[in-house]
């Protein structure tokens, strides 16, 4: 097979969450832990950090692997969804795995992959530790797909877990309400291993108090050990943050190529992280490394889609923001917006929950609503009647294509255009 029969042949025969949603989660560690033998258990030769969360942990996953970079590791660095590239999963150093290398994955496993009947996600996190393994990595970054306790990722002894924050998300596979949601999060914490929790919240906070405790395993509250002093957007590239370090009193400025209002939030998770890391464990990270990493942690590592900035004639900004949580800090973000008039370009996934996210969305704007072309996209005529009881004023185009053309249109000189409401619509642009 070449690439393109390969990744047709990942996509048809193990459904992705990505692309079709709820039917492709298969729970469980026992799949994952049994092809990861037959591979030879290449996720146990270099050191691990696991990154799980509602919001913020792509961010904060990305920001960690440029520091450990810069610090002289070398670093992989698993994620998901992509958005343009299957590849952009798998990095090392920034780079993307090569498309011969997931051929060749795939030629050689193909056979043990169906016989475990693998999930689409689990092929992929297993094609990942293989090719760190490969690649002579030092330490790698894991990002949690869905939840935690039972995330084919989970199979990982890290040297280091960090939940960035909690939510309600994927409520029919991780539990309907925010504590349920937190144990499932929690399960990645190991035994006698520690955990960065990055935001507090008295509705989960007693979860990791009482996980953490039964595992004997350190909880460390980011916001307790880092304090954010000040935050100065200087240009539409960059933010500049004043932190500093509880335990000595020790002043940090930091930049960052990462715009978005929440990376205040994942800013101060990854200084306790990496802060932890240098003092506790085996890795070396001096405060160059640590500022340097941050600064380029978007070119270095190719994170796309966090408040991008995509023109400035019109001013156009994308962002993944998909769930409440996140559609919260966005729409904050539009608000303060300066601008005559604001357009939004939005598409939802079916399985989004409209009544609480569609209520947060910015009233003075104008929306253009379309639909991504995946199955998992939600109807436009569905997303106008939500927009039809709020009051909102709107127009609906067929493809995000088009959508994004009528906004430039109608977009004038001091005008602004969104783009979001979900992952696809991003992807496509």
């Amino acid at each position: 097979m070449n690439y393109n029969e390969t990744l047709d042949f990942l996509f048809t025969a193990m459904p992705s969450f990505q692309r079709v949603g709820g039917e492709a989660y298969k729970p469980g560690l026992e799949r994952i832990a049994a092809f990861c033998h037959h591979l030879g258990n290449p996720q146990r030769n270099y050191y691990t950090i696991h990154v799980a969360g509602t919001n913020g942990k792509g961010s904060v996953s990305h920001m960690l692997a440029s520091i450990l970079r810069e610090a002289g590791y070398r670093t992989g660095l698993f994620t998901s969804p992509h958005l343009v590239d299957f590849r952009e999963r798998i990095r090392v150093d920034g780079e993307m795995i090569p498309k011969q290398k997931v051929v060749n994955f795939v030629d050689k496993h193909q056979a043990k992959m169906q016989e475990l009947d693998l999930s689409f996600f689990e092929m992929t996190a297993a094609m990942a530790f293989d090719y760190f393994d490969q690649s002579d990595v030092e330490v790698a970054v894991i990002e949690t797909g869905l939840g935690g306790r039972l995330d084919a990722t989970n199979i990982i002894t890290p040297i280091l877990s960090i939940v960035t924050n909690i939510g309600l998300e994927h409520t029919e596979f991780l539990g309907s309400t925010i504590e349920e949601i937190a144990t499932e999060k929690a399960g990645i914490i190991k035994k006698s291993i520690p955990v960065v929790l990055g935001e507090r919240n008295t509705d989960y906070d007693a979860v990791f108090e009482r996980r953490a405790s039964e595992l004997n395993s350190q909880l460390i509250f980011a916001e307790k050990e880092w304090t954010l002093h000040g935050v100065e957007h200087f240009d539409d590239d960059n933010q500049h943050f004043s932190l500093v370090r509880e335990r000595d009193g020790r002043g940090y400025e930091l930049d960052i190529d990462l715009l978005g209002d929440y990376q205040c939030h994942n800013i101060v998770t990854v200084c306790a992280a990496a802060d932890y890391l240098a003092e506790h464990t085996p890795l070396t990270i001096s405060r160059r490394a640590h500022r340097q990493g941050l600064a380029s942690a978007a070119a270095s590592t190719g994170l796309m889609g966090r408040w991008q900035v995509l023109s400035r004639d019109p001013y156009m900004v994308c962002d993944t923001g998909h769930n409440a949580d996140g559609m919260r800090y966005v729409a904050k973000q539009l608000e303060a917006l300066e601008c005559d008039r604001l357009y939004c370009v939005i598409g939802f996934a079916r399985e989004k929950d409209l009544d609480k996210i569609m209520p947060l969305l910015p009233a003075k704007a104008y929306y253009i609503f379309t639909r991504a072309q995946i199955d998992r996209a939600r109807d436009v005529e569905d997303i106008a009647q939500r927009a039809e009881v709020l009051g909102l004023k709107y127009e609906c185009q067929p493809t995000v294509r088009e959508a994004i053309a009528r906004a430039r249109c109608l977009a004038l000189e001091n005008d602004a255009i969104f783009i979001g409401g979900s992952n696809f619509v991003v992807a496509e642009i």
